[in-house]
């Protein structure tokens, strides 16, 4: 059954109006022929005119509504990053899902305030479905309804599922700390980019484990986490509003046990 939901956060409903703009933009080219440019020399960073002209979407509302706040965005880089509040825009997090018509990305749409992930959304368009959250509590909306999510209680890794978009992302060292927590979980899931972040908040999963983030891949999820009452740190337990090895978790006991086991020796 449906619940209310409503946040208190000042920002709070201007999230919907940034996921109107981004899907609006994003949306007509979602399994469409579209080109796809790499942004790499080496490797392969895929983007497109879906990520280009959803965060441009997005930046036009934020610099009408909020002309005084700053933009850290991915495709079109930083603005006004002294600001009190700091949009932080992720127009299409999974990129290579959105490519291979999969289903499984998401925009991202946070806010730092100070320099701490306060609030944020994750919208996936084509499905239909937001996860927002403002540190203090997190809802869903979409065709289950609108209601408050939470985490679930898992207490020990053997009882575990946790998820990483890919094994590829980490190096040597990283990945044998990923392997000694994968062998003892329950079960392991990949190819999850964002949706990952939200399933744990929902209590689908336990656990998210990543490396290589940028502050635009992790900021908006943080305070959708944290809202449903889970923990998102780095792999040494420091703040994870820059990116980089970062994890995620529904409990503070199974998030202490990860700490534990990805430190790196």
């Amino acid at each position: 059954m449906s619940q209310p939901v409503s946040s208190s956060h000042a920002y709070a409903s201007f999230l919907d109006r940034l996921a109107d703009a981004a899907s609006h933009a994003i949306m007509p080219h979602f399994r469409q022929g579209f080109a796809v440019d790499n942004k790499w020399d080496t490797g392969f960073d895929p983007v497109t005119v879906a990520d280009r002209n959803g965060e441009t979407a997005m930046r036009d509302l934020i610099n009408k509504a909020y002309p005084d706040h700053g933009i850290l965005g991915e495709e079109h880089g930083p603005e006004n990053l002294g600001a009190e509040h700091v949009w932080v825009l992720d127009p299409i997090d999974g990129t290579r899902a959105f490519i291979t018509g999969l289903p499984t990305w998401g925009t991202l749409i946070g806010l730092k305030t100070e320099g701490r992930p306060s609030l944020g959304m994750m919208v996936q368009p084509y499905i239909g479905e937001r996860f927002g959250g403002d540190g203090a509590m997190a809802w869903y909306r979409g065709p289950l309804g609108t209601n408050r999510i939470s985490t679930r209680a898992c207490e020990d890794l053997k009882d575990a599922t946790i998820f990483t978009t890919t094994p590829a992302l980490f190096n040597d060292s990283e990945r044998a700390a990923f392997d000694r927590v994968e062998t003892q979980a329950q079960l392991s899931r990949y190819g999850t980019d964002c949706y990952a972040y939200c399933m744990v908040a929902a209590g689908h999963g336990d656990a998210v484990i990543e490396s290589g983030l940028q502050a635009y891949d992790i900021v908006a999820l943080v305070p959708i986490i944290e809202g449903a009452g889970g923990v998102v740190t780095t792999w040494t337990g420091g703040s994870p509003a820059e990116g980089g090895q970062i994890v995620a978790s529904g409990t503070p006991r199974l998030h202490e046990i990860l700490l534990r086991e990805l430190a790196l020796t």
